[in-house]
């Protein structure tokens, strides 16, 4: 079973106008999973036209009445969890366990927001002038264009959408066109809980066409992306000629700091189930590890151990731990940079090639020994790639840790606290996990700093994004 692929236009799930489209396969087998419409300029006009007379009336409905539909489209995606997280398998690669837990946490979002729309409070300010009152109002900002990518093809839109309909804005989304039946699968989960026509609006077609045509509107006035650097700075230029409010959700090359102190066999387990998860195709993912001279033998060999005791497949098939690469442009991006780091002098421990010939699979890979001026030290991998470093002086590896442009996620692990609130107050990243790689939640804030972007997804900052204030002074007649 595999969702049927439409557009989601003004209440109606249909094709595109012009006919034009494209074939979209499972990853795991290169199979054709079904056929993808296209939106041609007169179907986004008519999203566009749609969006901005649905906003109209979906910010004047109450917070308790839109809260009523998201809390109960939640419920619809959390009972339909398996289909859709079939869904998901199928056309992104993950283990589906690992599918059918991101639709459940989709849920969770989406009633997260239900209820956090229902506190999108202003204040009063006392006023010095008798006889004033002095009030700040808080709105949703209008319709919002998001864009969101094939890695996590059911919680990045929720966050998107949820956020915006939960502050009473209307959104026009635009999924990755590797991934459309789990958004459509989400958008059906809506409709199905009584989302009024055009609240949301699903189109597909080629990217940069999508968001010029999008972002060129005037009633588009919020701009939300998760993807690479150059896109998001390309689209923050074009919201730029319209003034639009964006929000920027880029690339991350995380650090690792293993310090000395830790037990090894403790610690691989966890980081390494976060840099595997999803096959590393996640923002977040664990990609820099620099080891304390100590531990660093001990650690890279239970790691690389960890690493080929993971069992790749099918992501419907029982067992599996790993799924494939989400398309063949992505095995060769891994590859040269593997091959580059070889060269450049650093020790495989493990994987470092493609596995089979059918399906996007790659080898869970470990990389010793990694110079700096292997690339893989400066690019992000987004594969199962692990490249590590030892060292002894925690000044300089910190230097190194915050060196590059990024800052979206950086780890440590250590059993002292003042190493812990070292690394906490010094890493100059947006998301900072001590001991665990636990960082996305409905409730907390989600975003980078420096070049891997700005703003926040997830909690009230999440909210935050999508209202705008408006101060109200009035004096008695």
């Amino acid at each position: 079973m595999y969702e049927e692929l439409a557009l989601y236009i003004d209440g109606e799930f249909r094709q595109g106008s012009e006919g034009q489209g494209e074939r979209v396969l499972n990853p795991a087998t290169e199979d054709e999973l079904g056929f993808l419409p296209h939106a041609s300029t007169s179907d986004l006009d008519a999203a566009l036209d749609s969006g901005e007379r649905a906003f109209q009336e979906w910010k004047e409905t109450s917070a308790y009445e839109r809260a009523g539909i998201l809390w109960k489209a939640g419920e619809l995606m959390r009972s339909r969890s398996d289909d859709i997280g079939r869904t998901m398998t199928q056309e992104q690669g993950k283990p589906l366990a690992e599918a059918v837990m991101e639709v459940k946490v989709s849920a969770d979002i989406f009633q997260w927001y239900a209820e956090e729309g229902k506190r999108a409070y202003g204040r009063i300010i006392p006023s010095r002038l008798p006889g004033t009152r002095q009030m700040v109002l808080r709105e949703p900002v209008g319709v919002v264009a998001a864009f969101t990518p094939w890695n996590f093809p059911a919680v990045t839109p929720a966050r998107k959408v949820a956020g915006a309909l939960g502050a009473g804005c209307s959104c026009i989304l635009k999924p990755s066109e590797e991934t459309p039946g789990t958004a459509l699968a989400l958008a059906r989960a809506l409709v199905d809980a009584g989302l009024p026509k055009g609240v949301l609006n699903v189109v597909f077609g080629k990217p940069a066409e999508v968001s010029r045509h999008l972002l060129a509107s005037p009633k588009v006035r919020k701009v939300t992306f998760t993807g690479s650097i150059p896109v998001g700075k390309e689209l923050t230029r074009l919201a730029a000629d319209g003034m639009k409010r964006t929000t920027m959700e880029l690339g991350g090359h995380a650090p690792v700091l293993i310090f000395d102190d830790v037990d090894v066999s403790k610690v691989v387990p966890i980081i390494a189930g976060g840099k595997y998860r999803n096959a590393g195709q996640v923002c977040i993912s664990p990609t820099r590890f620099f080891v304390q001279e100590k531990v660093y033998d001990e650690f890279v060999s239970k790691f690389s151990e960890h690493a080929s005791g993971l069992k790749m497949g099918n992501g419907l098939e029982e067992g599996v731990t790993m799924g494939p690469l989400a398309n063949r442009r992505r095995i060769d991006a891994v590859d040269e940079l593997v091959s580059d780091a070889q060269e450049k002098g650093a020790r495989l421990t493990t994987g470092g090639e493609r596995a089979g010939n059918q399906g996007y699979f790659y080898k869970p890979t470990v990389l010793a020994d990694v110079p700096d001026e292997a690339r893989i030290m400066r690019e992000e991998p987004f594969g199962p790639v692990a490249p590590m470093q030892s060292w002894s002086d925690i000044d300089e590896v910190m230097e190194k840790a915050n060196g590059l442009e990024f800052g979206l996620a950086a780890y440590a692990f250590t059993t002292r606290s003042e190493r812990a609130a070292r690394v906490s107050d010094g890493l100059q990243s947006g998301l900072v996990g001590v001991n665990h790689c636990a960082l996305s939640f409905a409730e907390t804030p989600f975003g980078g700093v420096k070049e891997s972007g700005h703003g926040h997804e997830g909690g009230i900052e999440g909210l935050d994004a999508y209202l705008t204030s408006k101060f109200v002074t009035q004096m008695d007649g």
